[in-house]
């Protein structure tokens, strides 16, 4: 499958976007003051953990996504796509 160099950039930079929103809302979940994230003894609760899970899923998809823009890129400027 043969990507347009457009394409290419749009995944390439959506991949970027979905690593500084995700690292951007991990440290504010960590650093959350309002007793969703951790409970009084400061134990991480459920809102924490699922919020976690979300954020490592965008991770692994962000990087796949960036990824396969990153090929396409390099292949455009290979002139292979």
């Amino acid at each position: 499958m043969k990507l347009s160099r457009r394409v290419s950039w749009f995944l390439l930079a959506f991949g970027v976007w979905s690593w500084f929103i995700w690292i951007t809302f991990v440290k504010n979940l960590w650093n959350d003051g309002s007793g969703l994230a951790f409970d009084d003894a400061g134990d991480p609760t459920a809102y924490f953990w699922v919020h976690l899970l979300l954020a490592v899923t965008s991770f692994v998809l962000g990087t796949g996504i960036g990824v396969l823009g990153l090929r396409g890129v390099r292949a455009a400027r290979h002139g292979n796509g």
